[in-house]
């Protein structure tokens, strides 16, 4: 397996970190501090051509692979992790799921302004009494003629306020099938009886449109189902699996922020007469998160490569998930730990990187429901079966120039 950059990937690290250099490191402070986000920077990376990453041209993408997209989800959350977060919930919750179960006349209206950036798009499955436990979802979807009258509330949705196009999951059929009788549906935000609604006072991730999402009799067209009736819950599950890993990349930028901090922190603070940089035990701390950061780096690309191979990859980018979220989690305790009582000020990021942290180990799959998969998968209790429909391998030559 070969982990080497190509030269465009190189040229993509490189225009991803100036961008986040510009147009994120000097106002994130102010940001966070205001709960502000800014959409602008949603457009700024459209014109990038990174609201596509690895949709393929003839939809309106960049045509990259997923490595490419583990690339820039790095440098963006290096940044910040709102901004990743975004991309993350835009690109591989929405538009890879487009791009993997929709009609062509679904991905002709919805994916090709998606994956241009003129159009955002985000993901609604969690609800206030359906987390972990998806088959607790209240949210109904009945079909009335030509359309499905939707019902319900989902909460903690990443662009709540900012999305043009949401994913919805819905019961459509006996509850008492649980899984079987979830659906999923394209639902736009001009449409009569939906809302949403902003949440405030969040730990962290700041910078982020975090919210809720109303749904008052919803009509929703037919042609609006995503795959077929029934298959939410499948289709749910193959969105996590592109969610998950670059919620697992941007990790691997937070490790590398929180590390460029306290590298750069220990270079300018002395103790005792000497750099704190020249004392064990803050070395050993640096040594962790170099450590951390490679093994999460190497998890995630190994991810990637399944997927550019088109292969079922649930079980590696589980593993990748939960590793580099609890690697970044510690790296960002270190870092303020390294800063000592600046690492509990604004002044400095450390604390905005702990804050930023928690999140990750939380969503798209606790630490808890990852250690469990993990130990299923070694004792044999899980077996994953290849869904209907895999995205196809990518062809390298197509990557773009």
């Amino acid at each position: 397996m070969d982990f080497n950059f190509s030269e465009e990937q190189v040229m993509l690290r490189k225009t991803v970190r100036d961008f986040t250099d510009k147009e994120i490191m000097p106002y994130i402070g102010h940001w966070d501090r205001e709960g502000k986000f800014d959409p602008a920077i949603l457009t700024k990376l459209a014109n990038l051509g990174l609201m596509g990453v690895c949709i393929p041209e003839e939809y309106g993408g960049s045509g990259m692979d997923y490595n490419s997209l583990a690339i820039v989800c790095e440098e963006l959350e290096r940044g910040d992790t709102a901004f990743r977060t975004a991309v993350s919930v835009h690109t591989g919750l929405n538009s890879m799921t487009l791009l993997q179960w929709g009609t062509e006349e679904q991905k002709q209206k919805y994916l090709i302004p998606q994956a241009k950036g003129e159009k955002i798009g985000a993901f609604g499955l969690t609800e206030p009494a359906a987390g972990s436990d998806v088959s607790s979802l209240q949210s109904t979807a009945q079909k009335q003629g030509d359309y499905y009258i939707l019902n319900g509330q989902k909460t903690w949705i990443s662009l709540c306020d900012t999305a043009d196009h949401f994913l919805v999951f819905a019961y459509t059929g006996d509850r008492a099938e649980k899984h079987k009788a979830i659906s999923a549906f394209i639902v736009e935000r001009t449409w009569d009886g939906f809302s949403s609604k902003a949440t405030k006072g969040k730990l962290g991730i700041r910078a982020g449109n975090t919210g809720e999402l109303f749904f008052e009799n919803v009509r929703v067209p037919k042609e609006n189902l995503l795959g077929k009736e029934g298959e939410g819950f499948k289709i749910a599950m193959a969105a996590l699996d592109n969610g998950r890993f670059t919620v697992a990349a941007g990790a691997v930028g937070q490790i590398m922020a929180c590390l460029e901090a306290s590298v750069k922190y220990c270079q300018e603070r002395e103790t005792f007469g000497k750099s704190i940089g020249k004392h064990q035990l803050v070395q050993q701390m640096i040594a962790n998160m170099e450590a951390g950061l490679q093994m999460s780096r190497l998890l995630v690309y190994r991810a990637g490569e399944l997927k550019n191979d088109g292969k079922r990859n649930t079980r590696e980018t589980s593993l990748a998930k939960w590793q580099a979220c609890d690697f970044a989690n510690k790296a960002a305790d270190d870092a303020v730990q390294i800063h000592g009582a600046y690492g509990f000020s604004d002044e400095y990021p450390a604390e905005r990187y702990l804050r930023n942290s928690k999140a990750p180990v939380i969503y798209e799959g606790t630490r808890e429901i990852h250690t469990v998969m993990q130990a299923e998968y070694v004792l044999g209790y899980r077996k994953d079966k290849e869904l209907n429909r895999m995205l196809p391998a990518w062809d390298q030559s197509q990557l773009i120039k």
